[in-house]
């Protein structure tokens, strides 16, 4: 979790802290509120998320589709069309390769040949510190049986590469972690020929 100490990059722009106070806490996340100065002397309340790192897999099977899911999320009351993901709070001495290999497992029942590390991003970065680590999965064989947290309501889908990412392009993945892990992977799967039907190892 984030310290209660001043933020480094705030504080070389003149922001201060004075007081910090955690409101609300579980074991996925803590509720934090600061008061902060700023270089004006005006006072501010931040009120934010504060999460171990997340992952995020893109995965694509030997026949070169990609593995989505289909989940229902209470939060927006919706089905949401995503790749696997998960948190690392859970597995504190798991390393992140692991725990999206975990994930992909847990969620799919997909075991991948290889898996490369491709770029972090921050899930909602006026909400919460949560940094995901994308990882694309390939050779991936959906050979295990899958191990779904009893909230945790799935359906698997392959769809072709071409089709993943025109629905990415067309908006039609809303959960945006999961479009942008994609469109970060898109420049390795052209350049390793995915979209082209010449792979390369």
């Amino acid at each position: 979790m984030a310290s209660k100490k001043e933020k480094p990059t705030g504080a070389k722009a003149g922001w201060r802290l004075r007081k910090s106070k955690v409101r609300f806490a579980n074991k996925v996340f803590t509720l934090r509120e600061d008061k902060i100065e700023l270089p004006s002397g005006k006072r501010k309340r931040f009120a934010y998320m504060e999460r171990t790192d997340a992952v995020i897999i893109v995965p694509i099977t030997r026949a070169g589709e990609m593995v989505l899911i289909d989940q229902y999320r209470y939060t927006v009351d919706e089905w949401c069309l995503e790749v696997p993901a998960g948190g690392t709070h859970d597995k504190p001495n798991e390393s992140l390769a692991q725990v999206a290999r975990d994930e992909l497992r847990e969620e799919t029942g997909g075991i991948c040949e290889t898996l490369t590390y491709v770029d972090y991003i921050y899930s909602a970065s006026s909400l919460t510190d949560e940094k995901c680590h994308v990882f694309l999965a390939e050779s991936v064989e959906l050979s295990e049986e899958p191990e779904k947290e009893a909230t945790e309501k799935i359906e698997v889908k392959l769809v072709s590469l071409k089709k993943a990412l025109a629905l990415v392009h067309a908006g039609q993945m809303k959960d945006g972690q999961c479009a942008l892990a994609i469109m970060l992977c898109e420049p390795l799967l052209r350049k390793k020929g995915y979209l082209t039907g010449r792979k390369s190892a």
